[in-house]
């Protein structure tokens, strides 16, 4: 009898842990077994996902940005992610640099030069590519994918997280956060689909940035010391980097990531203060200049664009895409982002979030993207044609035109596999937490096991071709997330209405 209740208390303990790994498995198997199949239908559900919900991908996203702005200049921006007595636990400079860590960081590094060049030379069919429109269009469009919109989907995911869980004492998990609309079951069913949901797309996100950072890591190794990029120079990175971040993830948040994400935000800055320094200064800030007032005035427009008479083809591959990978990533950077903002106003939590990694986002494309534009339309550099043979070159070509381009491409390199190490770390500290009913100091045994886990599937994906289907299924997950999403901005509120109705009122007594 006795073990017949601890196998029924180890089931309901492990529940979204054991699901979880088997349906990884299953998929990764597949992936190994027959890629071909995994390919057409991840192919086929992504794409009829794209076509047929892109404007509801649009839609959703300004209804967040708008909600989170609401939010913060509402009377609930007061209110404190914690106790009402409580500090921030890490400082404002720590903060922001696991934000920029967690949320952006690996990406901007691949996308600074390649995003920008793609534009220009690939632009909708209503602008001429290669053209002054096409550039102006390239440097908008790029502000605009990695601009507010994307914060403001983390923002209301982490939010909700931090506020049921800091405020009400609820375990750190997505499904404690629907508790104002359907009560006690969370703890059934509905809960553990959303939670293996959150698992699922985070797996599948964690191992196809970890496998395309390899490639772009090997290829920057390649082009200082002369090497093919292959396989087994992309397996060697992998090996390091996962050694790397398991040692990190076992020294635990406070050290670890902080540390690691500390240290990338100053290489980053050093880096981006060299570019702008010894590059056409000028122009650059002039591309700043111009990009944010385009960013601005055209915000609405662009956020409601899917241009439907020309252009749908190019908002479906790039636009609805982003909307579609930042939603699919939200699970894993919203409770990453919620476990480090405790004791935060919630005010102070979206305006912070919102507007400083979006800040120094923008200086990041504008360096860039601007010092590419440069030599590329002023001084004919091709840097555009290389980026549409090779897309992971962008960076390394942009360096070829400056002095100390070797040592510019070892830091660059340097900061990619920092970024992947704090990524790979973050995404093991929150599987770990996700699969252990939302324990903020889950057991070292299931890191161990998610951090093997991951590597061992973007090895395994690398080598049979599957990386890319996963990426489709993982961006498939962000379908019904846009569904809980929106609920759980109704239940955020009616959580806070609640407290303001009954909890402070009481409390004041």
């Amino acid at each position: 009898m006795n073990m017949q209740l601890f196998s029924a208390g180890l089931w309901k303990q492990q529940t979204v842990f054991i699901i979880s790994l088997v349906i990884v498995l299953s998929l990764v198997g597949l992936g190994v077994v027959n890629p071909a199949l995994l390919e057409r239908y991840s192919s086929l559900i992504h794409e009829y996902i794209i076509e047929t919900f892109g404007w509801g991908y649009m839609i959703s996203a300004l209804a967040f940005l708008v909600f989170n702005i609401w939010f913060a200049l509402s009377k609930y921006g007061n209110i404190r992610l914690g106790k009402d007595s409580e500090k921030p636990q890490y400082s404002y400079f720590g903060w922001f640099s696991m934000l920029f860590a967690a949320g952006m960081g690996i990406g901007l590094i691949f996308w600074g030069v390649a995003e920008p060049m793609s534009h220009y030379l690939n632009p909708p069919e209503y602008l001429a590519g290669q053209s002054d429109g096409a550039a102006k269009f390239a440097m908008k469009y790029s502000f605009f994918h990695w601009g507010v919109h994307p914060w403001a989907v983390y923002i209301t995911m982490s939010l909700a997280i931090a506020y049921f869980s800091f405020r009400r004492g609820m375990p750190p998990l997505i499904s404690s956060c629907f508790y104002p609309l359907i009560g006690e079951r969370i703890y059934g069913v509905f809960g553990y689909c959303i939670d293996i949901l959150a698992v699922f797309a985070t797996v599948f996100g964690i191992v196809t940035s970890l496998g395309l950072g390899a490639m772009q890591i090997t290829t920057g190794l390649g082009e200082v010391f002369h090497f093919r990029p292959d396989f087994q120079a992309q397996v060697t990175v992998i090996a390091v980097v996962t050694v790397l971040f398991m040692i990190s993830s076992m020294t635990g948040l406070d050290k670890g990531i902080q540390i690691l994400s500390k240290t990338n935000i100053l290489l980053a800055v050093t880096l981006l203060g060299f570019m702008l320094l010894v590059g056409p200064t000028a122009y650059i800030l002039n591309v700043f200049t111009n990009t944010v007032a385009d960013y601005l005035s055209g915000l609405f427009n662009m956020s409601l664009s899917t241009n439907p008479f020309q252009g749908y083809a190019w908002t479906q591959s790039w636009t609805i895409f982003y909307w579609a990978w930042w939603i699919a990533w939200s699970p894993f950077v919203g409770l990453f982002v919620a476990s480090i903002s405790r004791g935060r106003t919630i005010r102070e939590f979206i305006l912070g979030a919102l507007l400083v990694p979006t800040l120094l986002t923008f200086l990041w494309f504008s360096v860039f993207g601007g010092a590419a534009f440069f030599l590329e339309i002023q001084e004919g550099a091709h840097i555009a044609k290389a980026v549409s043979e090779n897309i992971s070159v962008g960076m390394f070509r942009l360096y070829a035109h400056y002095p100390f381009s070797t040592l510019l491409t070892l830091i660059t390199i340097l900061l990619l596999a920092v970024f992947f190490v704090t990524s790979a770390d973050s995404a093991t500290y929150v599987l770990s937490m996700m699969t252990s009913q939302g324990n903020l100091y889950p057991s070292p045994a299931k890191k161990i096991v998610w951090g093997l886990m991951v590597s061992a599937t973007a090895v395994i994906l690398l080598y049979s071709g599957g990386l890319e289907a996963l990426q489709k299924m993982a961006i498939a997950a962000a379908l019904p997330f846009t569904v809980i999403m929106l609920f759980l901005c109704r239940s955020l509120v009616k959580g806070l209405r609640y407290e303001f109705k009954y909890l402070r009122d009481s409390s004041q007594e």
